[in-house]
């Protein structure tokens, strides 16, 4: 059974809309961040790296324990607006920095703030549709989440350009859109009904964990392999910046790869409930595949773009559709838990693949930094092909 879009509850749409207004704001700031950091701060591509996977990592250890309390309380929605609220009212410090140190500690609490959010939010979406609904509901939310990610870059562009480059009153306007985002969740969006965890274990005891079951926990250690090569979309706009795109330009890069990702993240997300998650995933990451062979060639501006478009198709490919799997695999009472899992070690993977990027780019040059994370992906989709599990929807 498939759904339209507008046949989705008002729920789903509400949690859209403000993953879209955070993602105005969150993306303005990060579209800017790394050439801030290199040419405002005069930090290394190395430290750009390093702080972008810290904060990433940040993020998903408090999502496990905010995925966690979620079911343990069966209250999702008061840790959400916790979250959202705590990257709202972040937001003024990355205009106030001066330095790298000011830059990360912006960077830690606006990501604290994502983790805390993240894994409530995403079980929160799987109790407010019928299983065969979930793939849309998914990919609904993610699309109008990349919609954001598509205009924060393209009003960074424009804001860029109108103040002769200067870095800070862009900073500053991006914090409207983060407050209008708390706004839509607080009046918005109606928790359902739902079960509290079973008995009186915690959800992270080893019993409760044992429940999400092998398939899930095969995922999760495929996931650790796949997801290293996804470092910082950060290394894409410096790859811009590196083969002579303008300054005011290069934020275009980000858009263009959420352009193509809010294009396509919906219909697949309705495809991925007709025909399955695991051939989606498997074809999502060899897409990012191809994106680093492109990205490692690239000589001038139109290959990064081009590196660019197949990076969004992975996002379209792979960020609902995961989603939705990992609901498909663990029962209903222990979902915050499961997406809290989900995203720590995403977060790690992303972690380690980002201080690596950095760390290549600085030693051997920018081409060695897309080889390298190719060779890791093409092995990473092999192991998906030939282990993943392969659920039917609950």
């Amino acid at each position: 059974m498939t759904v339209a879009a507008t046949r989705l509850p008002r729920t789903i749409w509400m949690l859209g809309f403000t993953s879209l207004f955070m993602d105005i704001s969150s993306e303005m700031a990060h579209s800017l961040m790394p050439l801030f950091l290199t040419a405002g701060l005069g930090a290394s591509v190395f430290a750009v790296g390093l702080i972008d996977g810290l904060a990433e990592a940040t993020a998903s250890l408090a999502k496990i324990f905010s995925g966690a309390l979620s079911d343990w309380f069966g209250k999702r929605k008061a840790l959400a607006l916790i979250g959202y609220g705590l990257s709202a009212l972040t937001k003024p410090l990355f205009p106030l920095a001066e330095g790298v140190a000011g830059v990360f500690v912006a960077r830690f609490f606006d990501r604290l703030g994502k983790g805390i959010r993240g894994a409530p939010r995403d079980a929160l979406v799987a109790d407010a549709v019928p299983a065969e609904w979930r793939g849309a509901a998914y990919g609904l939310r993610q699309g109008l989440d990349t919609v954001g990610a598509l205009m924060g870059p393209l009003l960074a562009a424009g804001l860029l350009a109108l103040f002769a480059g200067a870095f800070r009153p862009v900073l500053w306007l991006a914090v409207l859109p983060a407050f209008a985002a708390v706004a839509v969740l607080a009046i918005g969006v109606r928790e359902p009904a739902r079960a509290r965890a079973s008995g009186l274990t915690f959800p992270l005891a080893p019993t409760a964990l044992a429940r999400l079951g092998g398939g899930y926990w095969r995922l999760m250690a495929l996931l650790l392999l796949l997801l290293l090569p996804r470092f910082s979309e950060a290394f894409l706009l410096l790859r811009g910046a590196d083969v002579g795109l303008p300054l005011a330009y290069v934020p275009l890069v980000l858009a263009f790869m959420n352009l193509v990702a809010a294009a396509l993240s919906s219909p697949i997300g309705r495809r991925s409930d007709r025909t399955g998650r695991h051939g989606l995933v498997a074809a999502g990451f060899a897409a990012l595949v191809l994106a680093h062979a492109v990205l490692w060639a690239a000589g001038g501006p139109l290959l990064v773009f081009a590196g660019a478009a197949l990076w969004g198709l992975h996002l379209a490919l792979t960020q609902g559709v995961l989603s939705a799997l990992v609901a498909d695999l663990v029962p209903a009472d222990l979902r915050g838990t499961a997406f809290g899992v989900f995203h720590l070690v995403s977060g790690l993977a992303i972690l380690v693949g980002s201080a690596a990027a950095g760390w290549l780019w600085d030693g051997f040059g920018a081409g060695s930094t897309f080889a390298v994370a190719g060779a890791v992906g093409a092995v990473g989709v092999v192991a998906f092909l030939a282990l993943a599990p392969r659920p039917q929807p609950r």
